[in-house]
């Protein structure tokens, strides 16, 4: 049930008690006598309405209405007057407030009026409870306690008010640029509508152009009999994030530079023009302007995906950060395995702080899955995560070793779990080895492209 907080603010004690014990029934309301106390009161507190007089000492009530609006813009403020004066009223509506009554007050009026006011910021308050499960549900907790991933993070929020600014996030493998395009999407007026995600380094060249906008029945030999939307057309009224935006071919950035530009788009084999709103968000590894000056890359593209360019820093320039990440995936992989973990022993801390990163945020969460699954706890042990090599300057991260797998007890084990977590280890080490490509990945797990390809779909979906 929403809960609504009222300021009531009026220097004449009867009529401010007398409104308070009206309304206090319903809403959470608090007193204040003039319009100094109450601007200090909004400093640390958001009231969701505000009864306000016109006459107070002091700072009069429309001096007050000025600077409320400028500390709680979003505030609903209805005036009260002892006199119908017109041009303050006027005065008072022009400078946002919402509606004015007359002293004396009729509380039944009073209370209609203030249940209008109200109407709007239960519809606000309703699209931010809804929006915060949906933040919730679908977007992994962005850990980070360093300044700049708190940078980050607030840049996030400015650029998540646009429902279709095109975003470009630049960053290493590994680094969570997927986390940030789906921060942006869950946290924008889009958030209702679907996030699409495209690898365009894991797309074959010649189907890419398909895949993104679709074709239509008989376009190309084994193109399916009733054709088929593009990714484009999927992502309507949501986000499409395009990962490694860097490996589309220079047909594809044409065809998308139109797409963007003009909000239109043919289907492959196709006559009839498609029209679509569509956010696009990129992100991509490769150093964009180089491969501008190397004719690799459309330079009006770019300017086009990068109206506003976030950058997500390496994971080893933030070292506060990396135990605080150790330690929300042992929490999460200690509940998915069934173990008891509750710490990270200090040689292994003192191991995982010392590391390069070079892999980012995805090695370090593939350490802790590994570490959690082959450990007995309650703290992850410097064994549990590392193995020393002489050729390394640091300790270097190994495969767990069969005499590592927990034993079967009475209690039980989660066989296929843990089987599914060593496949997707293998499968994220590969694609971080690949720099993302499929086919590559596949070759060095000995699958065909095809299996690689159905295999990684149902790791990551499930």
């Amino acid at each position: 049930m929403l809960t609504y907080t009222l300021f009531v603010v009026d220097d004449e004690e009867t009529a401010r008690n007398g409104i308070a014990l009206a309304l206090e029934k319903d809403y959470c309301v608090k007193g204040f006598a003039d319009a100094e106390k109450t601007l200090d009161a909004l400093k640390t507190q958001a009231p969701d309405l505000i009864l306000l007089d016109i006459g107070l000492p002091g700072m009069n009530g429309i001096e007050a209405l000025q600077e409320i609006k400028k500390l709680r813009p979003e505030t609903v403020v209805i005036m009260i007057t002892a006199f119908e004066d017109i041009a303050t009223v006027v005065s008072a509506m022009k400078l946002g407030a919402y509606d004015y009554i007359v002293k004396p007050v009729h509380i039944e009026a009073l209370l209609i009026t203030i249940c209008n006011a109200l109407e709007t910021v239960r519809l606000r308050k309703e699209v931010q409870r809804l929006q915060e499960r949906y933040l919730e549900e679908n977007i992994p907790c962005f850990i980070g306690e360093s300044q700049s991933i708190q940078s980050v993070m607030e840049f996030i929020n400015l650029v998540a008010r646009s429902p279709d600014t095109p975003v470009l996030i630049c960053g290493e493998t590994g680094t969570g640029k997927e986390l940030v395009a789906a921060a942006i999407h869950y946290k924008s007026p889009n958030f209702k509508g679907p996030f699409i995600t495209l690898n365009c380094a894991a797309i074959p060249k010649e189907l890419i152009e398909s895949e993104l906008f679709g074709y239509e029945k008989g376009a190309f030999s084994g193109a399916h009999e009733k054709g088929k939307r593009g990714l484009v057309e999927e992502a309507a009224g949501g986000t499409l994030f395009l990962d490694e935006v860097g490996d589309l071919s220079l047909d594809a950035q044409a065809k998308l530079l139109r797409f963007l530009e003009e909000g239109e788009y043919y289907r492959v084999g196709g006559t009839q023009k498609q029209h679509v709103k569509t956010r696009v968000i990129s992100a991509t590894n490769r150093d964009i302007e180089q491969m501008i000056e190397a004719d690799r890359f459309r330079r009006d593209l770019y300017y086009r995906l990068a109206v506003i360019k976030v950058d997500v820093p390496r994971l080893s320039t933030r070292p506060e950060d990396i135990l605080p990440i150790a330690r929300h995936f042992m929490i999460g992989f200690s509940s998915k395995f069934g173990k008891q973990f509750n710490g990270i022993a200090p040689d292994a801390e003192h191991a995982l702080l010392n590391r390069d990163w070079k892999g980012n945020v995805r090695e370090l969460r593939n350490v802790i899955e590994r570490g959690v699954l082959i450990g007995r706890g309650p703290l992850l042990a410097l064994e549990n995560i590392l193995q020393e090599t002489p050729q390394a300057k640091t300790p270097s991260l190994a495969p767990a070793s069969v005499s590592g797998v927990p034993t079967l007890t009475s209690s039980g084990f989660d066989l296929p779990a843990a089987l599914k977590a060593i496949e997707k280890n293998y499968f994220d080490d590969a694609l971080s080895l690949s720099g993302g490509k499929e086919s590559e990945a596949a070759r060095l797990l000995n699958l065909n492209y095809y299996t690689f390809r159905h295999r990684r779909k149902k790791l990551y979906d499930e």
